[in-house]
Formats: structure tokens, C-alpha cells, sequence
């Protein structure tokens, strides 16, 4: 027999490496027990089945909370009510954090016996494993949340989550260019495939979930507009297109006189014509801008990875493709240009959010405000 029960309801198959989940319940109407076996291809996804089946269950059935664990609900909570109304991204995110890290530690306690002082030993424990501050915190925002809805449908009396002290943020550390040092990098990358990709990050400040996520429907040649609508990323693996971060991520940024900008995506049209030409069907026309010979849309992780490689071989400091993308903030910045204008190109959805990323940079014109107003009182005395 290749099927092997591991744990109840739960049984693995030798043959096809699987694991299998049987999934009973029984009908309001007193009828007899329906059972329903679904395949999984690790035993996390299989136990995550597993509990929101069976929370869903004490929920359905008026039974309150005392059979339900903090892994049970933690799971029926992701799949029941933020995965409906999140992005895919969200969505994994919340999982891997909820898979790795919550349920193993925290997911046999019953949800009515969790207290503040295990979720602060959790939060501690975390911080001495070596997780950073700001990922901690991230493990402490999904923990509040989902007690926060267990809350509001009173099947606890309190969020213990919020009678915790979770580490304080961390101020992350930028790496960006000067002027001086991206156009080094356009010089070495002239001619690549990196080069359009290196240009809109560093030109048009864009994320690279964007740049990836760039089509030519979104692309106006005549009046030189790029109109940011859309975004590609990966899940697990998997290209995922969806729509930018926020409502402020939609922005259309216009490169009219920048002569660099505008030959570049005459040049790209050309050549995506001329291929399209030359391959007639096998050419497969996804409407992407950025994209390899033939028309397949490009990974960020590849595109990142690329780029490493690249500045491996120079001399050039290290700057990831995000990081580019500061170097645009930065170099706006150095001249001048208003916060406002800033936060705009970049797709913030307030200028807090600008000032709270670049801090760092912004410290540096607060002393030059300060040194030119000196020097007015001094030129007027």
C-alpha cells in the first residue's frame, strides 16, 4: 500500500509524493457525513487545509471557541477573509509568515488561552534568531490583525496582541548613485538589454515590479508620456501581472526633451517591430516593453540578479535595480526639485511616505536651508 496515514486525516503517498487530507463534515440537515479528499503537494499546505476545514467547522456550528487553536484560526482567517479582498502577493506574504513562523510557534495554543506574555516571548525569540526589527514587527502586524477580526466577532474577549511592545523600527539602509556614477553605469550598460531597464529606474524612478509590468498600450510615442497602470511580480514562482501598489502608483510621467529617454523608446518599438516582422507567429506579442527576443516578459529576480552580475565585473558601488530607484529621489533632490514633485514621480501616496523612506537624504537639504538663510542674515547686517 502506498498511502500511509502520518497524522488524522492526513496520509501520504509514497508513490506520487503527495499528501492527501480528508475533509468531513456533515450536513445541517442531520444527514450523513460527507468526506471530501484533496491533494497537497507538502505537508504545510496539507495541515493548513486541514485547520481551516476544521475551523470553519466550529465556527458553522455554534460550538464557540474553545476547540479552536491559534493555528486553526490564523489559517481560516488568511483563506476566509484576507485572500478574497488582497492582491496574490499580500496574500503569499501573509502566508509564508503565518507557515514558517506563527503556526509552529504559537498554533497549538487554543485562541482563547493565548496571552500578551507568549506573544511577547514570541516577538523576543524572533529578534534573537536574527530576524530584523522591521520583520518582526511585520510578524506582530498579521498576529494583531488576525486577533483584531477574532475580536470583532467576539470570539475573544481582547487582542492580546496589542498589550505587547513590538520592536521599534529600523531605519533600512539605501544604497543609491549620484549623478556622476549613473551615468557611468548607462555608459557600461549602452547597448544591453539591461540598458532600458537601468534607464526607467534611473530616469522615471520606477519600482521594477513596474518596470517589468511596462506595455506599450500604456506608452504614448507622440507626446512622450509613460502612464504607470500596471505591475508584474512573482508568487511563489509564479509572474503574477496586477495592478500598482496603491491608488497614488498610477501617474503618467512625461519625458519630452529628454533626449536619452526619447531614442531610447523609439529604438525599442523599432526593434519589437522589426521582430515581430521577422518572426512572424512565433513572435508571442504580450504588449510588454521590456522583454526577452520574442516577446516573454521578464522575471524582477532575474532582472535584479542580472544587474548584480553586471556591477560584479566594474568598479561600480553596489545599488540594487530599487536602488536606482532612490538614486532618482536622491538625485532630484540634490537639485532641488520640491518635495511634492518628488513624491508624485515616485507614486507615494503622501509626502510623509517620501519623507519617511528618504530621510536620510532630506537631512541634507534641512542644512542647506539652514546655511542659506544664514548667510541672507549675514549678508544683511
Amino acid at each position: 500500500m502506498s498511502r500511509k496515514t502520518i497524522i488524522p486525516n492526513i496520509a501520504y503517498d509514497t508513490q506520487r509524493s503527495s499528501f492527501y487530507v480528508t475533509l468531513r463534515s456533515r450536513p445541517k440537515d442531520g444527514g450523513p457525513v460527507k468526506r471530501v479528499t484533496r491533494c497537497f503537494p507538502t505537508m504545510e499546505l496539507a495541515i493548513q487545509a486541514l485547520d481551516s476545514h476544521n475551523a470553519g467547522k466550529i465556527l458553522s456550528q455554534n460550538k464557540g471557541t474553545q476547540q479552536l487553536t491559534v493555528g486553526q484560526w490564523l489559517t481560516y482567517w488568511l483563506e476566509q477573509v484576507i485572500a478574497p479582498s488582497r492582491t496574490a502577493s499580500t496574500v503569499h506574504g501573509y502566508r509564508m509568515i503565518i507557515r514558517n513562523h506563527l503556526s509552529p510557534a504559537l498554533g497549538s495554543i487554543r485562541l482563547t488561552d493565548l496571552t500578551a506574555a507568549q506573544v511577547q516571548q514570541y516577538l523576543n525569540r524572533k529578534q534573537a534568531e536574527g530576524l530584523c526589527n522591521n520583520t518582526v514587527r511585520k510578524h506582530h502586524g498579521v498576529l494583531h490583525n488576525a486577533l483584531e477580526h477574532a475580536r470583532r466577532q467576539e470570539l475573544v474577549t481582547r487582542n492580546v496582541a496589542e498589550q505587547v511592545d513590538p520592536p521599534s523600527s529600523s531605519r533600512p539602509v539605501h544604497h543609491y548613485y549620484d549623478s556622476e556614477t549613473m551615468s557611468k553605469l548607462f555608459e557600461i550598460l549602452a547597448g544591453t538589454s539591461l540598458e532600458p531597464v537601468v534607464k526607467l529606474a534611473g530616469y522615471m524612478g520606477l519600482r521594477r515590479s513596474e518596470i517589468c509590468g511596462l506595455k506599450w498600450s500604456h506608452v504614448d510615442l507622440e507626446n512622450r508620456v509613460i502612464t504607470i497602470v500596471e505591475a508584474r511580480t512573482a508568487v511563489n514562482g509564479r509572474s503574477v501581472d496586477k495592478g500598482t501598489k496603491n491608488r497614488s502608483s498610477v501617474r503618467r510621467l512625461g519625458y519630452r526633451g529628454l533626449a536619452d529617454m526619447e531614442e531610447l523608446m523609439n529604438r525599442l518599438w523599432m526593434q519589437r517591430e522589426q521582430e515581430m516582422a521577422q518572426l512572424g507567429d512565433a513572435y508571442d506579442d504580450q504588449g510588454f516593453v521590456i522583454c526577452h527576443d520574442g516577446g516573454q516578459p521578464y522575471q524582477a529576480d532575474y532582472l535584479s540578479n542580472r544587474l548584480q552580475r553586471v556591477l560584479a565585473k566594474t568598479e561600480l558601488p553596489y545599488v540594487t535595480l530599487h536602488g536606482l530607484r532612490h538614486s532618482f529621489a536622491s538625485i532630484a533632490n540634490s537639485r532641488n526639485v520640491p518635495l511634492f514633485g518628488i513624491s508624485k514621480a515616485l507614486g507615494h501616496s503622501s509626502t510623509n511616505t517620501t519623507t519617511q523612506i528618504y530621510m536620510h537624504l532630506f537631512d541634507e537639504t534641512h542644512l542647506s536651508v539652514v546655511q542659506e538663510v544664514g548667510k541672507a542674515i549675514d549678508a544683511g547686517q
